[in-house]
């Protein structure tokens, strides 16, 4: 079994693009904040949302099943009450890892994510660890 430390370190270093659910406009929340930090650090990010055409200079999807490419990690800035389905739509979309933000948790949408054989964490925030790690993108 893997320590949560163990799979935040393999994402960070795995992925390139994150496709963050939830993304917002509004550069005050924290749902707009962690992409743009992130973006700053090399990561490529692909927001969905239902309501915004652009979020942090990238064009929004309204869903993860409107995506034209293959999903790698989803990040989720939801309700914990909404993780499950996330959970269901990210499988769907063939994605390999599922993160939820900090203060957000949810057993079914582990359950859920680790049937399906993706790499999971919850209530951690991508930013921190990040910086706590000092990595950056991995080459795309």
């Amino acid at each position: 079994m893997h320590t949560t430390n163990e799979v935040v370190e393999k994402i960070l270093r795995t992925y390139d693009t994150i496709t963050v659910v939830g993304a917002s406009a509004n550069a005050h929340k924290p749902s707009n904040e962690v992409p743009a930090y992130m973006k700053k650090h090399g990561w490529r990010i692909i927001p969905v949302n239902p309501t915004a055409e652009e979020i942090v200079g990238e064009k929004v999807f309204r869903s993860l099943a409107d995506i034209p490419e293959q999903v790698g990690l989803v990040d989720v800035f939801r309700p914990a009450a909404d993780a499950p389905e996330i959970a269901r739509q990210a499988v769907a979309a063939g994605a390999t890892a599922l993160w939820l933000q900090l203060h957000i948790s949810s057993p079914e949408a582990r359950a859920i994510a680790e049937e399906a054989g993706l790499l999971y964490v919850e209530d951690r925030c991508l930013a921190i660890e990040q910086r706590r790690t000092g990595l950056t993108a991995p080459e795309a």
